[in-house]
């Protein structure tokens, strides 16, 4: 079925509970600020459209609405990459020493610890980033790989069915990407593309296992995702008739933001923790399989970006990094 165990994900999540509060209010400001904006700009255009007929005031409103979601949608695109290593990537780190059976603080010297490794590994935001966008890529083709084998099978609608399986697939591998960064911290290795790419070639030997477990994941937190909509769209609607000119609709926009809000603060860090159990459960006292790293060779030119970084890598360190895991300075160049 899976190879996670609920209980201790739900039990990581108790224990960092200054990570899941930080969660809440990033991803929850950040909830507010689109129907902020979304209503600061329906107001505008309702005011505007108080020169021409109740038709055209309702259309100005409803293009002053988009025009202020759309903004702060722009806005949080180039976020996206702080979001990333102030939030998720500390949050995992954290995990991981949870689950190497580290002790680790509370309050917010364990966003200060979280935040101190995450500089320690991988350096600046920015490259952060890259390798996790890298990762994604490689993620992919490692998913096509698999996907191709049932592809070959002379069963009458196969090629219909993969298509199914190809697109919840993809759905479904959208967090392994974050355990990939992972094991950088498992490591403690000092090279980010280095333990990228041998972590993924990890990961393509054990993708079968792996991919089960991020499909019942997918649909654990997608189907609470879309209760927690439906439990939404009553109070969102309320809320969206306090805007000039919205309704049913605006309601219903609102309502998947605070759900999407709800999974990103909640429901991620949640199937983050099963995944994480289920990898290091299923790499435990493996080598990289040189036939994987071929495949990938082959399959993703991603991948071979990663071996072209990892050999110019030149490690800056952070002067506010702190001396964490400084022994490991050893295994920089870890492949």
């Amino acid at each position: 079925m899976w190879s996670f165990n609920i209980g201790r994900s739900i039990s990581l999540m108790m224990q960092t509970l200054p990570f899941i509060a930080l969660r809440c209010a990033v991803y929850f400001g950040i909830a507010l600020a689109y129907v902020l904006m979304t209503g600061i700009g329906a107001g505008v255009g309702w005011g505007i459209g108080g020169l021409g007929d109740e038709s055209f005031q309702a259309g100005a409103a409803f293009w002053g609405g988009a025009a202020g979601f759309g903004l702060t949608a722009g806005i949080l695109y180039f976020l996206r990459e702080y979001i990333l290593y102030m939030v998720k990537a500390g949050h995992i780190a954290v995990m991981v020493k949870l689950l190497q059976g580290q002790t680790i603080p509370q309050g917010r010297s364990q966003i200060q610890l979280a935040t101190a490794e995450v500089k320690n590994r991988f350096g600046q935001a920015n490259v952060l980033f890259l390798i996790d966008q890298t990762v994604k890529g490689v993620i992919n083709a490692v998913t096509g790989l698999v996907q191709g084998l049932a592809g070959l099978l002379p069963i009458a609608g196969v090629q219909q069915f993969m298509r199914l399986v190809r697109a919840f697939l993809r759905l479904a591998v959208g967090l392994v990407d974050e355990v990939i960064l992972a094991y950088a911290i498992h490591t403690q290795s000092l090279n980010p593309w280095a333990s990228a790419r041998t972590a993924l070639v990890l990961y393509g030997q054990n993708a079968t296992g792996m991919l089960r477990n991020a499909a019942w994941l997918a649909l654990i937190t997608y189907g609470l995702s879309v209760v927690i909509f439906i439990l939404l769209v009553a109070p969102a609607t309320a809320l969206a008739w306090f805007m000039p000119g919205a309704g049913t609709a605006a309601g219903i926009v609102f309502a998947l933001i605070l759900a999407w809000a709800l999974k990103a603060a909640i429901l991620e860090p949640f199937a983050v923790a099963c995944l994480l159990q289920a990898y290091f459960q299923a790499i435990d006292g493996q080598s990289p399989d040189p036939e994987w790293e071929a495949r990938l060779e082959t399959a993703s030119g991603k991948f071979a970006q990663l071996k072209e970084k990892a050999a110019s890598w030149v490690r800056q360190p952070s002067a506010d990094a702190g001396p964490a895991n400084g022994a490991a300075q050893t295994q920089g160049n870890q492949s």
